[in-house]
């Protein structure tokens, strides 16, 4: 990370580790990188990732690659500050939260911005409705293609991107899709900051409902999506947090041997600037 002020640590958590960054962080980040024209990974955390990246591949080198690794999810902030971390809503950065001023941030510095991914349509429909709140250069691709390595779909798609020449890359393909095609482009891209989005899009198209900005302050966000799409999202949310014990058990072990030796649990968590996660 490379942030003009002191860079935020970087703390590990149920396996992984993650920055103590707030949206204004992250955004600052991004201006940074465009305006240097320097390329860049901003990833997130919540519960379906920590389960994921132990059994996927690709997701580990994508974190690896990272440059910042966001908090989106309030209880995993609920479980960092149970643990002793000095980690605050203010932390939680996911889309939802930080939309508005980014896409005021983007109009005042003229950032071009692309999305990948969603069904055929829905990014142009997203685009649509941005654009008629925000004087923005905005281009999208769905992300129904072959995106096997060589494919002639694929290397199109990388094409129309590097062609638009994007500052900010937001990438919508779902865990773990996205973050495997990030990891496997990046090199491949020739500019941008990339962002692994999910859904955004859905939600800005309209074709998902949005969750009420209270929910995710008071951690009952993913309760909501529960609700909207409940055989899609029970295992992910009922069942798929209890694999995360044994870390949990990890967390609970380090912040015990911390608090007798009479230290912060955190103080041995942070981590150099190294870009490294686990």
């Amino acid at each position: 990370m490379d942030l003009t002020t002191s860079a935020p640590r970087r703390v590990r958590l149920l396996g992984a580790q993650l920055d103590m960054v707030t949206p204004s962080d992250v955004l600052r980040f991004a201006d940074e990188c465009a305006k240097a024209h320097r390329k860049g990974i901003v990833a997130n955390h919540n519960a379906h990732s920590l389960a994921l990246v132990r059994r996927e591949p690709a997701m580990r080198d994508f974190y690896a690659m990272a440059d910042i690794i966001e908090f989106d999810s309030t209880p995993l902030i609920a479980w960092g500050k149970a643990m002793g971390l000095p980690v605050s809503r203010r932390h939680r950065c996911t889309y939802l939260d930080w939309r508005e001023e980014f896409w005021s941030l983007a109009q005042v510095k003229g950032w071009r911005v692309f999305h990948l991914g969603g069904a055929p349509g829905v990014a142009e429909a997203a685009a649509a409705r941005i654009r008629a709140r925000w004087s923005v250069a905005l281009g999208a691709h769905h992300g129904y293609f072959d995106m096997s390595e060589g494919s002639p779909e694929a290397r199109e798609v990388l094409d129309t991107i590097n062609a638009f020449a994007p500052d900010i890359l937001f990438v919508g393909l779902g865990m773990p899709l996205q973050e495997r095609w990030i990891a496997q482009n990046f090199h491949r891209l020739e500019r941008g900051v990339v962002f692994s989005v999910g859904g955004a899009f859905d939600y800005e198209a309209g074709v998902q409902a949005t969750p009420p900005r209270w929910t995710g302050r008071l951690g009952l966000e993913w309760l909501f999506r529960l609700a909207s799409q409940p055989r899609r999202l029970f295992a992910r949310y009922c069942l798929e947090p209890w694999t995360l014990a044994p870390l949990a058990l990890d967390d609970i072990r380090r912040a015990v041997r911390q608090r007798r030796r009479g230290g912060a649990w955190a103080s041995g968590a942070a981590i150099a600037r190294s870009g490294q996660a686990g």
